[in-house]
């Protein structure tokens, strides 16, 4: 069922589409009272939307607000604060599993408050895809697959008994079972609509723009088929599934017009690269940005999802294509029904989301930016961030020259001895090579083309280096069904492109242990190892911890470099290899034309392996039908786990919350640089022995073989505050040039976690120090939970990526931001200084706060913030001591 509000407005009229009525509110009707819309981006009348739908006379939502998002177009910026509703939640299950683990641990809080358990339940639409576990464990032969799904079962059954309870303790709950794909691309095949209908509690249906909001940060890929959709942390999730709005500023919004069409050969990933870099330089971050222009219509539905996908990396909240023809070509394709592919067309073009044609006048931006997609070349990106563009031809300089300036390597040209090897190994072998990633499995053109590439290498003879590390996980089943109608599975496979598992694997630090005799030798020679992957992160420590530097490519090129075996040679000018003739064999030998691939998608990818693929989508295959769980609304917690544990986030609650306390001589846990992301603070992948994390597990006798990764162990908080700023390639400026996760104590260099414990038994306070675009990266719930829970007040940076800020105020964390001309730089700061902010309690959104600084000489001085609280509801959450602590309140309250 849906809310709806009041209506005072007027708006609500009726919709019949092949003679269903739906009820809808007319964006037409509102504009006769608010103002003229014809000029309002897209994304913006969306929101214009929900504000009509939710008007509630103030409560939550007012005229007001209606009135204030159309405003936006006098200055095309507003600081208007909004109450939004999305239609749904999406999950997968890293970030799934303890957002449960609250869900489940709110229902014991809620009896301790005095209310009922089953309050606590989703009151939206919420689908969890289980997508993130599997592993790569084994590659290259024909039994992979099997194989890596027995050992996921293995090190995750209890995950999975927990999540299975979940889909039958709440209401409103589905899980997309392990096997099946990953969430973004599941989302796009079956699960989103465009636009959506309920019925409201008059039992009448409504129809409303499809929106989301996801536990990932790449929920945005949904943004292609037209449905607004943005990551936000799990904190957040949680309370929007509660029925407790998102609140936002009504955002700016960047065009990007695209014009022209892809030259032949070059792919969707080049396109999106581009673009990345592109919007980074403009810098978009907290924006929406907006696609326009005659490109469009040369773009297909999966191109677009590409674009779409990769939001995150190039800063915005989403990246947006409205409803189109290609839209509606798309949805007929994966098998949705015709009602509701009519409904979404008729929608669509009823209120205005329908795209102009190019005779329009386009909507106004905030500002604009262009790009004549013919000039789009061959790129990768890398070696340590998405928006690191290189043209393929200039690759091997480019890391030629990173050898030296980024890794610090002076190179003698030599390769060193591997063990059973006569290649041996040398300073940029390409050790992964990993198709992998809703980025680009969810495209066929791409995938189609990998698999040309690979068909014509194998008719010459080619085969993948020997030290090469070879993967094919697709986003979804539907991939392997029109690989093996095309017979392509056959030429993957003979590379060694086997399947091994239809999830995220290398793309978040999923690729398994590389073979022993090539770490060996990495790690005793200090070699830069290189990965070329499909995917869309390829962060410091997150791909492997054997490898630095790490390209992101298309799967056409992951198969060419697979071949070549190098990022160090010209891909363009030296053979990628020798033919059974024993002739040169050049890129352009096996690179298939656009006419190649595009006949085949038309051939071998049809509505029957959509419908066929997710008719039974829920079910799972027989490992999951056989688990076997019991329990009523609240979870039995089994005690001494290590998966799965009840939070101390709602521990001695107490319905009136205590007053925020100053923070008073605070010590500094971590300096740190730019560009932290949230896989240096919270990684997702393997767990080192020696580590707080690794000791805990072995004092609770779990064998190393059994460790799992960090991802996979986000239900147990003892395992995630020791793995907190655990990554093995952050940089403590404190640490004295020990890289990884240590800082100093009273002098002495330890695991930041000790330290931190130690702080906490003197009863000191603690602070994160740190520069530009601190939290870049997935959306990361723990990468706050766990700041939070090593005793961290506040976090001081210079600038902040989006969701990381939130989830730090929903944790009850302090994010501030240095004033402009002052940073840690400026500042000369050591670690050494201690810091007191006084004012919490009182603080308000957006104002100056005064930090008073001692030096370790005794020395006092002062120097100004930013508080970026951004808004009234968010200053609630802080004082609440969380979101979660609020809702809960607010429940229990009736």
């Amino acid at each position: 069922m849906t809310t709806t509000g009041k209506d005072t407005l007027g708006t609500r009229s009726t919709l019949t589409v092949n003679g269903t009525d739906y009820a809808y509110y007319s964006l037409a009707k509102a504009a006769e009272k608010l103002g003229n819309i014809d000029k309002l981006p897209y994304t913006l009348k969306v929101l214009l939307e929900n504000m009509l739908r939710f008007e509630d006379g103030g409560f939550t939502v007012d005229a007001k607000d209606a009135q204030a998002v159309v405003d936006w177009q006098k200055e095309a910026k507003s600081p208007a604060e909004i109450q939004y509703r999305p239609a749904r939640v999406l999950m997968q299950d890293f970030t799934g599993v303890p957002a449960v683990v609250d869900l489940a641990a709110m229902r014991d809080g809620i009896k301790a408050l005095g209310g009922n358990a089953e309050q606590i339940n989703p009151q939206v639409p919420v689908h969890l895809v289980i997508d993130h576990s599997v592993m790569v464990d084994e590659f290259g032969t024909p039994q992979a697959f099997e194989h890596n799904v027995e050992l996921e079962y293995q090190r995750n059954m209890e995950r999975y008994e927990f999540l299975k309870w979940g889909s039958k303790a709440f209401d409103n709950f589905q899980v997309v079972p392990p096997g099946t794909g990953i969430c973004h691309q599941v989302n796009l095949e079956n699960i989103a609509k465009a636009v959506w209908s309920s019925k409201d509690a008059d039992g009448q249906l409504v129809a409303y723009p499809d929106t989301c909001v996801g536990t990932d940060s790449h929920t945005t890929m949904i943004n292609g088929l037209g449905v607004l959709g943005w990551g936000v942390g799990g904190i957040e999730a949680e309370a929007a599934m509660l029925g407790q709005p998102v609140s936002m500023l009504i955002p700016e919004v960047v065009g990007f017009k695209l014009s022209g069409k892809l030259a032949e050969g070059i792919t969707a990933t080049d396109l999106v690269l581009t673009c990345v870099q592109m919007l980074r330089h403009v810098g978009v971050v907290g924006s929406f940005v907006e696609f326009y222009g005659p490109g469009l219509k040369e773009l297909s539905l999966a191109d677009r999802a590409t674009i779409a996908n990769m939001a995150p990396e190039y800063g915005a909240t989403c990246g947006y294509f409205p409803i189109d023809e290609k839209t509606l070509e798309y949805l007929e394709l994966t098998g949705r029904s015709a009602q509701d592919i009519a409904l979404t067309e008729a929608y669509a073009r009823e209120q205005g989301f329908w795209r102009y044609d190019e005779t329009t006048k386009d909507a106004i931006y905030t500002k604009t930016l262009e790009l004549d997609i013919s000039t789009v070349v061959p790129s990768l990106s890398g070696p340590k961030l998405p928006q690191q563009r290189v043209s393929m031809a200039e690759l091997d300089e480019g890391f030629n020259r990173d050898l030296k300036e980024v890794f610090g390597v002076d190179d003698d040209g030599k390769r060193v001895d591997v063990d059973g090897s006569d290649q041996g190994f040398a300073h940029g072998d390409v050790a992964i090579a990993a198709i992998t990633s809703c980025t680009n499995t969810s495209n066929p053109t791409v995938l189609i083309a990998a698999g040309l590439v690979a068909r014509k290498a194998r008719e010459r003879g080619l085969q993948r280096k020997p030290w090469v590390k070879s993967s094919l996980a697709p986003g979804s089943q539907v991939v392997t069904d029109y690989l093996d109608k095309a017979g392509l599975s056959e030429d993957l496979n003979y590379l060694g492109f086997n399947l091994v598992g239809y999830g995220c694997t290398t793309c978040i630090g999923n690729s398994g242990p590389l073979p022993a005799p090539i770490s060996k030798a990495i790690n005793d020679h200090d070699i830069v190892a290189a990965s070329v992957l499909s995917g869309n992160r390829n962060f410091e420590g997150r791909v492997s911890q054997d490898v630095r530097a790490n390209y992101l490519a298309s799967p056409p090129l992951v198969v060419a470099y697979a071949l070549k075996g190098t990022v160090r040679e010209d891909m363009y000018e030296t053979p990628i290899g020798q033919g059974k003739d024993g002739e040169d064999v050049f890129l352009k030998d096996i690179w298939p034309t656009n006419a190649e691939v595009t006949d085949m998608v038309n051939s071998f990818v049809n509505r029957e392996m959509f419908m066929s693929r997710y008719a039974n989508v829920y079910d799972g295959d027989a490992q999951w039908r056989a688990i076997d769980v019991t329990g009523g609304a609240t979870y039995q917690w089994r005690a001494g786990s290590t998966y799965v544990a009840n939070p101390p986030y709602f521990d001695g609650m107490t319905m009136t919350p205590e007053p925020i306390s100053d923070i008073i001589e605070a010590k500094t846990l971590a300096l740190l640089g730019d560009s932290i992301t949230t896989d240096h603070i919270s990684p997702a992948g393997a767990i080192k022995e020696d580590s707080p994390a690794g000791e805990y597990l072995k004092n609770h006798q779990v064998s190393k073989a059994d460790f799992n990764s960090y991802g996979s162990r986000r239900g147990n908080h003892e395992v995630m505050m020791r793995g907190t700023f655990a990554n093995i390639r952050i940089k403590n400026e404190m640490a004295d040039g020990k890289e990884g996760g240590y800082t100093k104590y009273n002098g002495q260099i330890m695991p930041i976690y000790d330290a931190a414990m130690r702080h906490k038994a003197d009863g000191t306070p603690l602070v994160v120090i740190a520069g530009e675009q601190y939290g870049t990266g997935s959306s990361r719930d723990w990468a706050a939970k766990g700041t939070n829970l090593l005793g961290v007040r506040a976090v001081i940076v210079e600038s902040y990526e989006r969701i990381h800020r939130s989830n730090l105020v929903g944790m009850g964390v302090l994010p501030l931001q240095f004033g402009e001309g002052t940073d840690r730089e400026i500042l000369s700061l050591d670690g050494s200084e201690s810091f007191t902010i006084k004012g919490v309690a009182t603080l308000k959104p957006l104002q100056e706060v005064e930090v008073e600084m001692t030096r370790a000489d005794g020395t006092q001085s002062t120097f100004q913030t930013i508080c970026r609280i951004d808004t009234a509801n968010e200053m609630e959450y802080f004082l609440n001591g969380g979101i979660l602590q609020y809702v809960l309140r607010n429940l229990a309250k009736g």
